[in-house]
């Protein structure tokens, strides 16, 4: 197994890790629960960047790093409606468009047509991951002796600027997430529409 291949079964050891946290009763899981969240979203971004280097891209790899990725984010939000960190219709939507573009692509596959990751679903994973981690700063970093208030827990606009980047953060993430799956799916049309 090559090092991206291994950098993505990982990225799922880490997932389980970071659902047994954030569900336990450990001292400071919030802040162990960030640190194992970032931890897999840098195997995601260290995996990719290896296999293309050198050259190192696999079956496997093409199957298994998407899923990883949408295992290790649906995982975090669905733990945050569990946690009530997040409100439930955001999660749906956000694993509803997951689920309906891995559809597609399937649906693509059967067809022998690989369909290219798109430039706003880059962003979009770009900005979950953003808003995974402010969530988790915004509930740990109280724990973090002084370094952490004196950091996040600078006041703009009246309130610590964590307390109003974690909710900005999120809706970011859930208007990019739908407006790409909307465009994925209104460009690729074709390929469902033609077996209605």
């Amino acid at each position: 197994m090559n090092v991206p291949n291994k950098l993505t079964v990982s990225r799922f050891a880490l997932t389980a890790a970071f659902l047994g946290v954030i569900f336990s009763n450990i001292r400071y899981r919030e802040t162990t629960a960030l640190v194992l969240f970032s931890l897999a979203s840098l195997t995601d971004y260290f995996d990719g960047k290896i296999a293309r280097r050198d050259k190192l891209i696999t079956n496997f790899g093409i199957l298994m790093d998407p899923l990883a990725d949408k295992i290790l984010v649906c995982s975090a939000f669905i733990a945050f409606v569990g946690l009530h960190w997040m409100a439930a219709w955001m999660v749906v939507l956000i694993v509803a468009r997951e689920l309906a573009i891995t559809g597609l692509r399937l649906l693509a596959a059967s067809k022998n047509v690989v369909l290219a990751a798109e430039g706003y679903g880059k962003h979009k994973t770009i900005s979950q991951i953003v808003a995974i981690i402010a969530i988790l700063v915004f509930h740990s970093y109280q724990e973090w002796d002084a370094i952490g208030p004196a950091v996040f827990g600078l006041h703009i606009f009246g309130v610590p600027w964590i307390s109003w980047f974690e909710p900005l953060s999120i809706w970011v993430s859930v208007g990019l997430t739908i407006t790409s799956g909307g465009l994925y799916l209104w460009r690729n049309r074709q390929l469902y529409l033609d077996d209605i």
